[in-house]
């Protein structure tokens, strides 16, 4: 049986504005393995931006 974080583990959200800034978050492999793409606020350029998971 898998580990809890195996299956959960967690991953880095940075911006795709190119600020810098990161969310860490987790997510369930095996429902996503994909890399992730998420729509969040970036407080640097003050709006919404999408945020892709980095390894």
């Amino acid at each position: 049986m898998a580990s809890k974080a195996d299956l959960r583990p967690i991953v880095t959200l940075r911006s795709a504005a190119g600020t810098g800034f990161t969310y860490a978050t987790r997510k369930n492999r095996r429902n996503s393995p994909d890399r992730m793409v998420l729509r969040k606020y970036d407080p640097v350029v003050r709006r919404h931006v999408e945020f892709k998971e980095t390894r």
